[in-house]
């Protein structure tokens, strides 16, 4: 058993099954949710639930976010009923969300000013990492802070990285999001080159899978494509919404990325005709309607 409580904001799709492995790593657990629903599908023993990060933070050591967006983690943590206002000297913010760097610093310094810290650690893995705890995890942070979270964040994943200081994390999170979305791009580039060649693109992928092409892209999403089941898995409003996020730092350090720019653009078609709650993986419906 963990001394060390934790509290948790954002039981979702990628928080709740990220609760059951911290629980059955011996961490004892309380949790704040925005809707109730979340809060009756959980189904945990022993786990008491707050009205307000504030109240989760003053009776937690660890808390750890895990939201949509900069603007949902500025409200739960420095918003006025947020973990700032609660939050015990010493304590440590775990940022699991995906949201801008520039934000991430800007909060860090918040919480310094109240003796506690903050780690950004955006996950990569989708909700089956999070299910399995087999997430790739990517931190900014201090190196102190990060030591302290090993044991929490090896109860979630399987490749934990220290990227650098605070923000790095979502830095490296979001050059991931820029090769996940042009990869899926290119799967569906050649299936529509070999369709239109009258070739199986099921063989292709099955050829593909076992030369220099290979990808988990192409193992799991080329396989989504192939069946067009674009149930999510990770949505599209949230891809294009951490491209976005991506292209701003590209614009903040004054360079151009054409590639991901591309795929903003697919994505947003998507948005358009009413498919933002479909896996991104469904960027072969655009691309193939071109």
């Amino acid at each position: 058993m963990h001394t060390e409580r934790i509290g948790f904001i954002g039981p979702g799709i990628m928080g709740k099954p990220m609760m059951h492995n911290l629980q059955h790593a011996g961490f004892s657990l309380s949790v704040y949710a925005r809707r109730q629903a979340q809060l009756d599908e959980l189904g945990l023993a022993n786990v008491q639930a707050y009205k307000t990060p504030s109240e989760l933070a003053s009776t937690a050591d660890i808390i750890i976010s895990c939201v949509s967006d900069s603007s949902d983690v500025e409200e739960v943590l420095a918003g006025p009923s947020g973990v700032i206002h609660g939050i015990k000297p010493g304590a440590l913010v775990i940022d699991m969300s995906t949201i801008s760097a520039e934000v991430t610093k800007r909060l860090a310094n918040q919480f310094e000013a109240k003796q506690a810290s903050l780690l950004d650690a955006p996950v990569s893995g989708g909700e089956v990492g999070a299910i399995n705890g087999t997430l790739s995890i990517m931190v900014g942070g201090s190196t102190t802070d990060f030591t302290r979270a090993q044991a929490v964040f090896a109860a979630m994943g399987s490749n934990i990285v220290h990227i650098g200081d605070s923000g790095a994390g979502q830095i490296a999170k979001a050059c991931n999001q820029i090769l996940a979305a042009q990869t899926m791009n290119a799967v569906a580039e050649a299936y529509l080159l070999a369709q239109s060649a009258d070739v199986d693109p099921a063989k292709v992928r099955e050829a593909l899978l076992g030369g220099f092409a290979y990808s988990r892209v192409l193992e799991l999403h080329g396989q989504r494509m192939l069946e067009q089941n674009y149930q999510p898995g990770f949505k599209t409003h949230l891809h294009a919404k951490d491209l976005g996020i991506a292209l701003d730092s590209a614009k903040a350090n004054q360079i151009d990325l054409p590639g991901a720019t591309l795929a903003a653009e697919l994505l947003q078609k998507l948005l358009e005709q009413g498919d933002g709650e479909l896996d991104s993986a469904a960027i072969a419906k655009i691309v193939g309607s071109g």
